[in-house]
């Protein structure tokens, strides 16, 4: 617990007692962690768990379960690609692997440095552009493999 600066721990107390009164609060304290650091790793947990009464082995249970929570910082750039039936069909895989490729990543994994983290999303809705990719929320239609490296490019550029 010696990693968490003294301001951090502050703040997950604070996120912790808005949620006192709560009958089930932990999916609540959860959320609200991950929108502020946007990830929940383990020294995390710990306080959650001694403060809530509730096991770290649940609190770990719930974190690695849904895929909203991450156990590790997350990129700059949050790349979800789209495996759904219809994004697949449409060669949603074959995309993935070439961002996999060029970033030098594996879906669920962060860039070296900081910037993309990959993440393979199993229907965001989108069947009529598919295949279809996310980044940070701004939706990408009827994705070809080959334009993975400009768009790759042109994150990489705004980053500067």
């Amino acid at each position: 617990m010696n990693r968490l600066s003294a301001v951090a721990k502050k703040t997950i107390n604070e996120i912790i007692d808005r949620y006192q009164n709560e009958e089930t609060p932990l999916m609540l304290i959860l959320s609200d962690i991950q929108k502020e650091y946007g990830y929940i790793p383990l020294e995390v947990q710990e306080i959650v768990s001694e403060r809530t009464g509730i096991p770290v082995a649940e609190i770990y249970g719930v974190v690695s379960f849904y895929s909203y929570f991450s156990l590790n910082p997350k990129g700059k750039y949050v790349i979800g690609v789209c495996l759904g039936t219809a994004c697949y069909v449409k060669g949603s895989q074959q995309v993935i692997d070439k961002f996999s490729e060029i970033l030098n990543i594996k879906p669920g994994e962060t860039s070296e440095d900081g910037l993309f983290t990959l993440d393979a999303l199993r229907c965001i809705g989108a069947c009529g552009i598919a295949p279809a990719v996310s980044i940070n929320g701004k939706v990408y239609s009827k994705v070809s493999v080959n334009q993975v490296q400009e768009i790759i490019n042109s994150y990489r550029e705004a980053a500067r």
